[in-house]
């Protein structure tokens, strides 16, 4: 008999948000985000979310200038509110995503974005 792990509400839009390079908009810990997902899998058993985010609100402010340090690490269980971005809202990413291995963010990963990604 094999466990079934139960997957986060959000999961199903930020994967296939993920496949299709499509930003979503989400609240997470109070905040709205625009975010590009990058990486969906577990990080000491829980969902986690590697994300570029490309606006809306950060923990500290604004936007870092240095688009290196836009990345997010969200617990799916923590994100609310997750929609599709509008269609005219541009995919975007950064020259340090290493699909091989996203900075740490995710110990089992379940889908990312690749370098063959179109």
């Amino acid at each position: 008999m094999t466990a079934t792990v139960a997957l986060p509400p959000a999961w199903g839009t930020l994967q296939a948000a993920l496949r299709t390079r499509r930003p979503v908009q989400l609240t997470y810990h109070g905040r709205w985000r625009l975010v590009c997902p990058h990486a969906l899998g577990w990080k000491n058993h829980r969902a986690m979310l590697l994300a570029y985010q490309i606006g809306g609100q950060t923990s500290t402010g604004s936007l870092p200038a240095d688009p290196r340090r836009r990345w997010r690490n969200l617990l799916i269980d923590d994100i609310d509110h997750v929609a599709l971005a509008d269609l005219a809202t541009p995919w975007a990413t950064a020259a340090n995503y290493n699909a091989e291995h996203p900075f740490n963010a995710i110990d089992q990963l379940a889908a990312a974005i690749t370098a063959g990604d179109g």
